[in-house]
């Protein structure tokens, strides 16, 4: 059951989906970007301060009105719902909780009001494509200042960010790199305008086309003392916090995809005439409706209790003070795996419904499987979270 504020909120994010992102999602697929002004308009709903907290100008809202407002935004466009999520999901939870009070004066304000989108930036694999090096991106001292190095390709939303959230390997002392599978991690706030960080745009992608990847490269770039985000080493930490936020973030995001895939199949079937019938008529165009249905409905009911869980361990229910990321890494985990594969089977449910003209992109069902697919892979493939809950169960098990 939500709230009046939850259903106002879904409400409003359903209705801008449905005027501002629906109508051009497929001429921004097109195209490869998003409009100018686009972030503005989002900021003035308050969708880009969900995570900020009251006292930081943001709405401060619960897991669950961010997945709600997530959800809508990616049934309008999943490229813009991602932008959405990132910015929320990984930069701003990070600064809200790792982030000292001279940060999170800095930086939020600007988060705020969509002047700096916000962009996660790491080598690890589970946070971007797979296989990429651990060590890519580095960091070391010089005197007081800290010194960034490094590529990673494939930064989604790169080249529209302000501001990235940038997980470096610590070098050893004298400069030595740090080796492959170091575990010293550290978080740095990097703005866009940093001497000696460039962004290219890369080649286009085969879904989330408006979002855009981008190579990321950082040549000796020269930070002030307070760029670090957390402690010397504690990277590790702030990525199991931003990741698992980001996952839930994402399973939302493929939940507006499913529900846009039903729709649309739905919609369909009700009109397009075949033997002087209707074709939902036909039993197996209705076992399809009925499997994104129930697809849909359980992954919704999923994620509604989750973010009611992990509003708990926020307000430190159950004897806990502090929220922990190993409460919720499971959790995430299966929130992210389960929506993907249930956006991803309604995806391909609805092309087939809409037969060959599924396939055609005068069609919206075809961009909405390509946009499924990138929910499968991006922080985190499905192949290497299945392995995290693989790993519960074994230690429940025991």
């Amino acid at each position: 059951m939500l709230t009046d504020e939850q259903a106002d909120l879904q409400r409003l994010a359903r209705e801008f989906a449905a005027a501002e992102l629906r109508p051009r999602a497929a001429a921004w697929d097109s195209v490869g970007e998003f409009p100018e002004g686009l972030f503005e308009e989002l900021a003035a709903l308050g969708f880009l301060s969900m995570r900020v907290p009251p006292e930081e100008g943001g709405l401060g809202l619960d897991p669950v009105s961010s997945i709600l407002v997530l959800t809508e935004l990616s049934w309008g466009d999943a490229s813009a719902g991602l932008a959405v999520a990132q910015h929320n999901c990984a930069v701003a939870e990070a600064l809200a909780r790792f982030g000292t009070e001279a940060q999170r004066g800095q930086w939020f304000p600007e988060l705020v009001s969509g002047a700096r989108p916000g962009v996660i930036v790491s080598g690890e694999e589970d946070s971007g494509p797979a296989g990429v090096d651990p060590t890519a991106l580095r960091a070391r001292r010089a005197g007081e200042e800290w010194i960034l190095e490094g590529e990673v390709r494939g930064a989604v939303l790169g080249d529209r960010a302000g501001l990235f959230l940038v997980f470096a390997a610590m070098d050893s002392p004298g400069g030595k790199p740090a080796p492959v599978g170091s575990p010293d991690r550290s978080a740095f706030l990097v703005p866009r305008e940093a001497r000696g960080l460039t962004v290219a745009r890369t080649g286009r992608s085969l879904g989330l086309c408006a979002a855009g990847q981008a190579r990321v490269n950082l040549d000796a770039v020269r930070l002030p003392p307070d760029a670090l985000l957390g402690s010397v080493g504690e990277g590790g930490s702030v990525r199991a916090e931003v990741l698992a936020m980001a996952r839930l973030g994402l399973a939302a995001l493929s939940l507006g995809i499913a529900q846009a895939a039903l729709g649309h199949a739905a919609r369909y079937a009700g009109e397009r005439e075949q033997f002087g019938r209707v074709i939902a008529e036909f039993g197996g165009i209705r076992e399809k409706l009925g499997g994104m249905v129930l697809r849909t409905d359980l992954v919704r009911e999923f994620l509604l209790a989750e973010g009611r869980r992990w509003a708990g361990i926020d307000r430190g229910e159950g004897g806990r003070a502090t929220p922990l990321a190993g409460e919720r890494h499971e959790g995430a985990a299966l929130a992210k795996v389960s929506a993907s594969e249930a956006a991803m089977w309604c995806a391909d449910e609805a092309v087939q419904i809409f037969g060959g003209y599924g396939y055609m992109r005068d069609y919206p069902v075809e961009k909405l499987m390509r946009d499924a697919k990138g929910m499968e892979i991006l922080f985190g493939p499905n192949d290497l979270l299945r392995g995290t809950l693989a790993e519960a169960a074994l230690r429940r098990a025991e």
